[in-house]
């Protein structure tokens, strides 16, 4: 009885975890997108610098030489368009994708700032809709096997021999 109490609870706590990534993903993806936008800025007018000086993105970053302090801009700046890069590969393939695909892709929810700060704001909601209800069915199954696939191995040992 005690088990079977053990593997509801496990269950429970499965649904109410996997019932959340709805909101959760939509607050990562608003916080995502001004991400984007902010780093699109600085993108922009980095190309615009160079562009000014009838120089390519690359080669703009390939003239960034000389002194520690320059050569430290050009590795930040690389950094900075690469990270821009793969946010906005995120934010475009997470935005085309339904919450049931997003769960699929839980991969690209995780910037660690990005994934910080939407945990900070996050709140959790009840789940009204009908992909909510479901994924917090399927935390209850996989809650409620996990738990009770992991009491079934550790009372192994003390089953009688029939």
């Amino acid at each position: 009885m005690v088990l079977r109490a053990m593997a509801l609870a496990g269950g429970v706590a499965g649904a109410a975890a996997l019932s959340q990534f709805p909101e959760y993903s939509q607050q990562y993806t608003q916080r995502l997108a001004g991400a984007v936008d902010e780093l699109s800025r600085v993108v922009a007018d980095f190309d615009a610098s160079a562009r000014t000086l009838g120089l390519s993105r690359e080669d703009a970053l390939a003239q960034m030489v000389g002194t520690p302090f320059v050569e430290r801009r050009r590795s930040d700046m690389t950094r900075t368009l690469a990270r821009h890069t793969r946010l906005r590969d995120d934010l475009l393939a997470l935005r085309e994708a339904s919450v049931l695909e997003r769960v699929r892709m839980a991969p690209r929810l995780t910037d660690p700032e990005i994934a910080a700060r939407a945990w900070d704001d996050f709140t959790p909601g009840v789940p009204v809709t009908a992909v909510g209800l479901g994924l917090a069915a399927a935390g209850f199954v996989a809650g409620w096997g996990l738990i009770a696939l992991l009491l079934s191995v550790l009372m192994r040992p003390f089953r009688r021999i029939a």
